[in-house]
């Protein structure tokens, strides 16, 4: 079995001088554009970052392959083949980033053969580096993490998302949820904006679960391997094994919270890509997304 710390460890160096160049701008006034909706924004810094990290590995190496989301906004295709991939969010949260709201990430997951080998996440403003490298473990800037192991729904703090939509159907169907799940119930629903912070939080055991539908690979890849790594469970939010490509994510503290989850949240009802009628988005128009 091939050994990926090198390459870990310079996601890691790269990661942190992303970071840099996020917390450069961070105060200051942003040049803004919208994409699939007009809360899926876009940014000089998120389109300046993910060309310094796809240059900097592309310079070492250049074989790799890469999934970006300001590169898939542009017009490429997101395609998850068996080559060694990086899968890069240069700025997870940009809402957040725009408005200066204090939860930004740089995420970096790595996949062979469509396994994802390791996952970087660092949390600019906080300065907390998450990773996780399969079979060895969950750390916050270096300390071991350990999800909560809670087993009972009813003693969760639970993570979710509104998401970028903002149609009639899919607000219904978010809201819908939340309330299926405050009447189940929990002890509460939190949001910060950025799906990979939120899955961290599972893995540090300061929240029990997260749950999403319509996000993107480059949103989750990296926090799930971090989720598992720390002891806790991911899967499709119809209680099947998780998929990165598949735009649905329950990440939990335990199989019994996540598949008690499962049963009380709904997808948004499927609908036809634009750009692609064959292809069902699952309730998120295009293949845009922060």
């Amino acid at each position: 079995m091939a050994d990926w710390t090198d390459c870990l460890n310079f996601g890691i160096s790269i990661a942190k001088q992303a970071s840099e160049v996020v917390l450069s701008a961070f105060q200051q006034k942003k040049e803004v554009k919208l994409k699939s909706s007009p809360a899926d924004l876009v940014t000089e810094t998120d389109q300046r970052v993910e060309k310094i990290l796809i240059s900097a590995i592309r310079n070492q190496y250049p074989d790799h392959r890469f999934i970006g989301e300001e590169s898939v906004a542009a017009g490429e295709r997101v395609q998850l083949t068996d080559a060694p991939t990086w899968i890069i969010d240069p700025i997870d949260g940009t809402v957040n980033f725009v408005h200066r709201f204090p939860f930004v990430a740089v995420s970096i997951a790595f996949t062979v053969n469509q396994q994802t080998q390791f996952g970087i996440v660092y949390s600019c403003v906080e300065d907390k580096l998450f990773h996780a490298q399969r079979g060895g473990g969950a750390f916050l800037n270096g300390e071991p993490l350990h999800a909560s192991g809670q087993e009972d729904v009813s003693r969760c703090v639970v993570v979710t998302e509104i998401g970028a939509e903002r149609d009639d159907l899919a607000l219904s169907t978010m809201t819908s949820n939340i309330f299926r799940l405050l009447k189940l119930p929990v002890h509460g629903v939190r949001a910060l904006g950025t799906a990979a912070v939120d899955m961290c939080q599972v893995a540090t055991g300061g929240a029990d679960a997260y749950y999403h539908i319509g996000m993107h690979c480059w949103d989750i890849a990296a926090s799930a391997i971090i989720v598992q790594e720390a002891g806790g469970i991911v899967m499709d939010t119809d209680g099947s094994p998780f998929d990165m490509m598949s735009r649905r994510v329950i990440a939990a503290s335990s199989s019994a919270v996540a598949n008690r989850i499962a049963q009380v949240i709904q997808a948004f009802p499927c609908r036809r890509d634009d750009e692609d009628p064959d292809k069902c988005v699952c309730g998120a128009s295009g293949v845009n997304g922060s």
